[in-house]
């Protein structure tokens, strides 16, 4: 979620003007306010996964690797903390004591400080080492912080979860023509798309996004979705052919499909599972491909996800 206050800042950072949001509602009022927050943080290694690894996830977190002995520190750490006052909460900065914190820098290798990690997205985006001049400091921030497409993308999350569908589709795409496959765009769009019966097109999208952490799971997620909803027949005929003739695994299948995507997933599970027992190759593997999307959809902590992978690994491992 990047806000569009912050969007003026690094305007003037960096000198680019950006286009207002093409919804008629500031994102900024439908989310939190940042200016209630404080720019500068201290994290320990007991904080540093939620004040920095999820709270990446709302806007940029810098984070200063530092120490009382350090003297480029003293340099660096002041000028890190004045930007991040003056973004009016385009980014937070986070500050870590490596010699009270010293899990921290053992995982993340840290050889020499001071050193500056950006996340975004739970993810490690840009880095440098050293008391960098201010020039330096500023294109380092230029290059982490939201521009016009996170701005519009933001945007239409916001419009979309308020059903204003047709002016969240039209913020994705402009985001998406000033930045060709931005991954929050594309997968916002995708999930329009895919709501308003436009399936072949969301599965196109998905295919052009590569994201890693939560955005990649929910592209994994929705694709699986979308592969369980092209099923279709008549559940009560396929039950009676099931019936009649168990041994068929292709009615047995499409019905498993059909379960699935009504959301039946325990059924659809135990329809998959016995054409696995039956014959594990069937249709290039599709009984195991179809609990593959369903765990996918239900996600890891589901305990239906832990029951059928035990029951799958002991009839493929036996």
């Amino acid at each position: 979620m990047w806000r569009t206050r912050g969007l003026a800042w690094i305007g003037l950072l960096t000198g680019r003007l950006f286009a207002l949001p093409c919804g008629s509602v500031s994102v900024s009022a439908k989310l939190p306010s940042m200016e209630a927050l404080p720019a500068v943080i201290d994290v320990t290694d007991a904080s540093f996964e939620t004040e920095v690894l999820d709270a990446s996830h709302e806007r940029p977190i810098v984070v200063d690797f530092w120490a009382p002995w350090c003297g480029p520190c003293r340099t660096l750490g002041p000028l890190l903390e004045q930007l991040a006052r003056e973004s009016e909460g385009a980014f937070r900065l986070a500050k870590v004591d490596i010699d009270q914190n010293p899990a921290i820098a053992q995982s993340l290798a840290i050889q020499s400080i001071p050193f500056v990690l950006a996340f975004r997205d739970g993810q490690v985006v840009s880095e440098f080492v050293g008391a960098q001049p201010e020039a330096v400091v500023r294109q380092f921030l230029e290059r982490i912080l939201p521009d016009e497409a996170d701005g519009l993308a933001q945007e239409g999350s916001v419009l979309a979860g308020e059903g204003r569908g047709a002016e969240a589709e039209a913020c994705f795409r402009r985001a998406l023509d000033l930045r060709a496959r931005h991954p929050r765009a594309s997968l916002g769009l995708a999930h329009l798309l895919a709501a308003s019966s436009r399936e072949q097109e969301a599965e196109t999208l998905l295919q052009t996004i590569v994201a890693d952490g939560e955005i990649g799971v929910e592209v994994e997620r929705l694709a699986a979705q979308l592969r369980m909803r092209a099923s279709g027949g008549d559940e009560d005929a396929l039950r009676r052919g099931l019936e009649e003739t168990p041994e068929v695994l292709a009615t047995r299948l499409a019905l498993g499909r059909l379960l699935a995507a009504g959301a039946s997933h325990e059924e659809a599970l135990e329809v998959f599972l016995e054409i696995v027992r039956r014959d594990r190759d069937y249709e290039d593997a599709a009984a195991r491909k179809a609990m593959l999307d369903i765990f996918t959809l239900l996600g890891r902590d589901d305990p239906l996800v832990d029951a059928y992978q035990r029951r799958l690994s002991q009839i493929l491992f036996a």
